[in-house]
């Protein structure tokens, strides 16, 4: 059973203002506690339940110390309605220094505030191979639960870097190729692409401020066939990305 004190500070931890004092977040579920533990994130606590135990035994044996609890607590700890697996705490790790090669693709997120949508687009640019994604300093947080319960694990490959992206940026247009995601741009399917360069997303609401705007020298557009007037910020994401892949035949 949980002790009130460790159940406070797990609690505590789904507020940024307490994972940045303690440099430490929180991880549910199996999928997601797994790829955890097969990262390179230092563990703070770990608590499973029988039947998680049971089935990842020679695993759990092998690693540092756990504790078997009831679903119960995991939940008074947690922020799922149902937790049969994991709960882990881990250390918030260091990144190395940001460096962009003109031969990389990158994805630059402009105000993304949803924090399903922001866990969604880390798990996009996994998928896609891509390990870098740079974040305005208005995007929702990435040790958020809800952001690191929809990266499905991604988050232990995907670094997320939080900066002032107009400024960031300004520093790019010269030696790397800059697209932004705008209803004005051209269309996305009649251009020949390389997976090379940053490519802007812009605010669910808004799309790319002015300031961030102004350091794009290629607007791109997914063309649209049917009366949508416009696509959740992480679906056109997968659809940009997947463009930049596919034409470059990779």
């Amino acid at each position: 059973m949980l002790s009130k004190a460790i159940i406070k500070y797990i609690n505590s931890l789904q507020v940024k203002k307490y994972r940045n004092q303690h440099h430490a977040f929180v991880v549910e579920g199996a999928k997601s506690v797994l790829e955890l533990l097969h990262s390179d994130f230092l563990l703070q606590h770990l608590f499973v339940t029988e039947a998680f135990y049971q089935e990842h035994k020679a695993l759990l044996d092998k690693g540092g110390a756990f504790a078997v609890v009831g679903e119960q607590d995991l939940v008074k700890a947690g922020t799922f309605a149902s937790n049969n697996a994991a709960l882990a705490v881990a250390g918030m790790r260091q990144l190395p220094h940001l460096r962009v090669k003109p031969s990389e693709l990158v994805i630059a997120l402009d105000d993304i505030r949803d924090p399903g949508n922001l866990g969604t687009i880390l798990r996009i640019a996994d998928w896609y191979g891509i390990d870098k994604v740079v974040c305005s300093e208005t995007c929702a947080d990435f040790y958020n639960p809800k952001v690191i319960s929809a990266t499905m694990g991604s988050f232990t490959r995907v670094k997320a870097y939080y900066l002032d992206l107009a400024q960031w940026l300004a520093q790019h247009t010269v030696t790397h190729k800059i697209y932004g995601a705008s209803l004005a741009g051209e269309n996305l399917h009649a251009m020949h692409l390389k997976p090379e360069g940053i490519v802007v997303l812009g605010n669910e609401a808004n799309g790319i401020r002015p300031e961030v705007a102004r350091q794009v020298n290629q607007l791109i557009k997914i063309p649209a066939f049917g009366k949508a007037e416009s696509l959740n910020v992480a679906t056109a994401t997968a659809i940009i990305i997947d463009n930049f892949m596919r034409q470059a035949g990779r």
